[in-house]
């Protein structure tokens, strides 16, 4: 379906080519003065030059060849814009259209595509920590806005599981209990299956080896050694390292599923690890790995570079792989499995020269074809209410789970308070609202721009916040429910200003979408809806829906804010949470 700016242009340009001009000068924007129309066409003043003529005269020839039927008010003003107001018959014929096609109309400009959204990036022995939030929740908006569009999107978690912290996790072990098979080299019998630790232990063995790795330099080497044994194939360290994936992949999962992230590929470091021998070799005959004091390394600088973009390192000079070699790896098992048409990496920012690295060295060697978009959208950190680094009371880095449970518990206290919903309602209530507070407070920021992370802003329900949106939802939901079927009305055409807002924000969707996939912005999504948020209680409030006694126009009220309940529900979809029933 045809986005409602283009049909208008297109109009436009028609009656610019009619009245002697070049259709190309009939580009329609949204007016910056909604005070004075609702649509604007500057192409006259353009056209002046061309046509060495005054622009007023353009714009006044152009008017008369447009058709009536489609606007309320047309008219060219000095010194030659063309201001537009659509009329009520060409808005009610454009929303119906809307209501009745899938997915609004919105064009699937992804379809036959793929697209794989790399994001999450959690360690696996290591709770997950406030850092790992922003990558979880705008990978998740992105990769179901691409899937909107109609891309195959495939969200892989990318785990760091097969780097030094393995090593320190089976060093410090050996320390404790160094009586254990796994350590013995020549130990041929079947390994126990139960672990010899548990969650609990993992997350205390593996800060306590951090921290002896920066004191004890003999400690640090044995962790290095432990893991190139362990990436080498070392069968006792191997099953170790399948008793930590055990143990924590589940405790992940938990976590993700409690803010509704959900990957489709739970695939590691570990995974990406028996393609890159071959993918050494091969890059070595082709001369683009070449060695540089003891390591090998992959130039990747160009004649063009206005800074120094450094070699990526693929192997070290003790010959461990790093985090350039099993990222290249990964994209080489990816083009075999999927052969997607874009990779799109979320991570923070601060990684912004390792991924332009990677894509060059992906690029000139041919392990990802040219057509092959490949995307780092670096975001910014999630501080304090302060603006300072977010920290425990103790200054250590706040767990995940912790901050999940403080929104909640904060959000819970408001619902039993103000006696919301039912007592056998108060925690699902609770759990979504929460998540609305939580992922909205964050996606309605830049992605790029770092944000100060406020609780009681962002649980509040009024202002631009998640709760509010929700609370639009669930108040439009209860007015349909109380009338009854509504989903076959027809759109009517405005009743008052009121309505007429409310449908030219509603035809703003499908632009919206498109420039937020185009952007990587879900943020745009969310500018979006707090706009069509307002318009619909403003609708609500100035007009009267199920008092209404002409069961026509009823009628038509009911339609529009069903039209508008669907759009905000979609949005939210996109943006990973849902409303409840009740607010």
């Amino acid at each position: 379906m045809e986005k409602i700016l283009d049909l208008i242009t297109e109009k436009m340009g028609r009656a610019f080519q009619e009245a002697g001009y070049d259709a190309s000068f009939g580009r329609v924007t949204v007016s910056n003065r909604p005070d004075l129309c609702e649509y604007q066409c500057n192409g006259a003043l353009s056209a002046a030059k061309q046509y060495k003529c005054a622009p007023i005269q353009i714009a006044k020839a152009v008017v008369e060849k447009l058709d009536g039927g489609d606007y309320s008010m047309a008219e060219a003003v000095m010194p030659g814009f063309i201001n537009l107001k659509l009329s009520d018959t060409f808005l009610q014929s454009y929303l119906e259209k809307m209501r009745t096609t899938p997915d609004f109309g919105v064009e699937k400009i992804g379809e036959g595509k793929t697209i794989v959204v790399d994001y999450g990036g959690a360690n696996v022995a290591k709770p997950l920590h406030i850092g790992h939030l922003r990558p979880a929740i705008i990978g998740e908006a992105l990769k179901r806005l691409y899937a909107f569009f109609g891309y195959h999107a495939i969200g892989d978690v990318h785990l760091g599981d097969w780097g030094l912290q393995m090593g320190l996790i089976i060093t410090e072990l050996q320390e404790r209990q160094p009586e254990l098979p796994y350590f013995d080299p020549d130990y041929t019998g079947e390994y126990p299956a139960e672990p010899p630790f548990t969650l609990s232990d993992l997350e205390e063995i593996y800060p306590a080896a951090s921290a002896k790795k920066k004191v004890d330099e003999d400690f640090a080497a044995r962790a290095h050694t432990a893991t190139f044994a362990l990436q080498q194939g070392r069968r006792g360290y191997r099953a170790i390292w399948q008793h930590i994936m055990n143990i924590s992949l589940p405790d992940l999962k938990r976590i993700y599923d409690s803010l509704d992230v959900h990957f489709e590929k739970w695939l590691g470091e570990s995974d990406a690890d028996p393609y890159i021998p071959a993918m050494i070799e091969d890059l070595k005959s082709r001369g683009f790995a070449v060695e540089s004091e003891g390591a090998l390394v992959f130039p990747v600088a160009e004649e063009t570079d206005k800074k120094e973009v450094p070699p990526c390192i693929l192997v070290k000079s003790d010959g461990a792989a790093i985090y350039a070699t099993t990222d290249l790896a990964t994209m080489v098992q990816r083009m075999r499995d999927w052969n997607p048409d874009k990779i799109l990496y979320v991570t923070d920012k601060r990684q912004a020269l390792h991924f332009e690295q990677i894509f060059r060295a992906a690029h000139k060697s041919g392990i990802v074809r040219l057509e092959t978009e490949l995307e780092h959208l670096g975001h910014g950190t999630m501080n304090g209410k302060d603006g300072k680094p977010f920290k425990t009371r103790d200054g250590g880095v706040l767990r995940l789970e912790t901050l999940i449970r403080d929104m909640t518990d904060f959000v819970r206290a408001k619902v039993v308070e103000n006696q919301i919903v039912a007592p056998e309602e108060v925690e699902d209530t609770t759990a979504k609202i929460a998540l609305a507070a939580l992922k909205y407070g964050d996606l309605s920021n830049q992605p790029t721009k770092d944000y100060n992370f406020d609780l009681e802003r962002f649980a509040a329900f009024e202002g631009n916040t998640g709760p509010y949106i929700l609370y639009t939802i669930v108040r439009v939901k209860s007015i349909l429910e109380k009338y009854g079927p509504w989903e076959s009305l027809p759109i009517p055409q405005p009743v008052n200003d009121c309505a007429k807002d409310l449908m030219l924000s509603i035809t703003r969707l499908g632009p919206t979408l498109e420039t937020a996939l185009k952007s990587s912005a879900p943020n745009l999504i969310c500018a979006y809806i707090y706009e069509l948020s307002g318009c619909v209680n403003k609708f609500y409030h100035e007009t009267p829906i199920l008092k209404e006694a002409d069961e026509t126009v009823k009628a038509g009220h009911i339609a529009l804010i069903g039209l508008a309940k669907r759009v905000l529900e979609t949005c939210i979809h996109i943006l990973g949470f849902s409303a409840p029933e009740k607010m």
